[in-house]
């Protein structure tokens, strides 16, 4: 059995980034723990990361997302793009079993693990076993409400821990 470490949702609006990821990690079909924190800010490169999957392997992604910053000078694409090839080509990276949403002022990427770099249409992306009705619940926020970043993740997030088993409603959201 492996760790899971679920939900992340991002949204781009008004000049503002917001990612929020909820609390539950699960331990085959148990919950673990209820209160994980899977946002990470990079105070000094203006960048927001949010990981799910496999907790050990997103940890690990995570610290070669931020090596990777710091080779090409913060520089957020290119960091992520060389981030996606070693992923795809690495024996020991390929079998990672996590995806990370990735923004700064100006972009919003995911990154999965067969080395896709994605970059949503309409400011909005969602990853992990949330993600669908996250994503769902900020679209529709998003079109329909006054609603800014912040609050639209935070409330997307709510409605997908009420329906998804592997989300919870214990939502840290960080906000640049």
């Amino acid at each position: 059995m492996s760790f899971h470490a679920t939900t992340i949702l991002a949204v781009r609006k008004n000049g503002k980034l917001a990612i929020a990821g909820d609390g539950q990690v699960t331990l085959g079909h148990t919950v673990f723990k209820s209160t994980a924190r899977k946002i990470r800010k990079i105070e000094d490169k203006g960048i927001l990361a949010g990981f799910a999957g496999t907790a050990t392997d997103a940890f690990a992604l995570f610290d070669r997302f931020e090596k990777k910053l710091d080779e090409h000078a913060g520089n957020m694409k290119k960091a992520c793009v060389e981030l996606a090839k070693d992923w795809r080509n690495d024996k020991i990276l390929k079998n990672l079993d996590a995806m990370l949403i990735v923004g700064d002022k100006d972009n919003l990427l995911i990154l999965s693990g067969t080395g896709d770099v994605l970059e949503p249409d309409d400011d909005i992306a969602a990853i992990g076993s949330g993600g669908t009705y996250a994503l769902s619940a900020a679209k529709a926020l998003y079109k329909h409400t006054n609603m800014e970043a912040k609050d639209i993740v935070k409330e997307a997030m709510q409605i997908a821990g009420e329906i998804c088993i592997y989300t919870n409603t214990n939502i840290s959201v960080e906000e640049i």
